[in-house]
């Protein structure tokens, strides 16, 4: 928990940082507008939620733990086989706000997907529930870009090289969207130390806190 926290705050600063920049250069509607931002941002609501339920985190919560984790995975992996050219990746020289929100961030949140205990049992079903953000995004991210004409990343700008050469691109991404988000869906919880609670059990946890007194 005090880890997970702590690299909460280095986001949130990263963040304030980043955003204090893009208001003084008039650019703060391009920089929310950016999925590393975003999925940072939920990484850190999301934390804060965790640390007010504590050990009674309800299922939908799990839920959105698992979302804000394969958002960051996603933003890693997407920063370093799409966006960053090459010899950046070896490189610590990006500034350290990059550094937190694409290197940081990303490995703690699946670091402490794995190592958490899980607390309720969920089907596939949640997959198409991470999955529904993304495919929003995207749209949006098309809509706006027609009427605007700026794309926050370059392998979404059907005007670089036309969708016939930008849907392939897309399709590999959300592919790997959709490897990824199944693969956290069974990671869960599986190098943590201690029993994973039945739904009976996370209902009884439920239900002695303190609003049932």
């Amino acid at each position: 928990m005090t880890l997970r926290l702590l690299v909460a705050i280095a986001v949130a600063a990263a963040i304030s940082t980043d955003t204090t920049v893009s208001i003084d250069r008039g650019e703060l509607a391009r920089h929310v507008s950016f999925f590393t931002n975003q999925s940072n941002a939920a990484f850190v609501l999301v934390t804060v939620l965790v640390a007010a339920f504590g050990a009674r985190r309800p299922a939908w919560l799990e839920t959105a733990r698992g979302a804000v984790t394969f958002y960051l995975a996603m933003t890693g992996l997407v920063y370093a086989f799409v966006v960053a050219p090459v010899d950046e990746l070896l490189r610590w020289d990006i500034g350290w706000t990059g550094i937190v929100l694409h290197r940081v961030a990303p490995v703690a949140a699946v670091a402490d997907w794995v190592l958490t205990p899980r607390q309720h049992r969920a089907g596939p079903r949640r997959i198409l529930i991470w999955l529904a953000y993304p495919v929003v995004y995207v749209a949006f991210t098309w809509i706006r870009g027609g009427l605007t004409g700026w794309y926050p990343y370059a392998f979404l700008d059907p005007s670089l090289g036309g969708w016939a050469a930008m849907l392939p691109i897309l399709g590999v991404v959300l592919l790997a969207f959709l490897l990824v988000a199944t693969v956290l869906h069974f990671c869960a919880g599986r190098l943590a130390v201690g029993p994973v609670l039945s739904d009976q059990e996370s209902l009884a946890i439920a239900s002695s806190g303190p609003g049932s007194r």
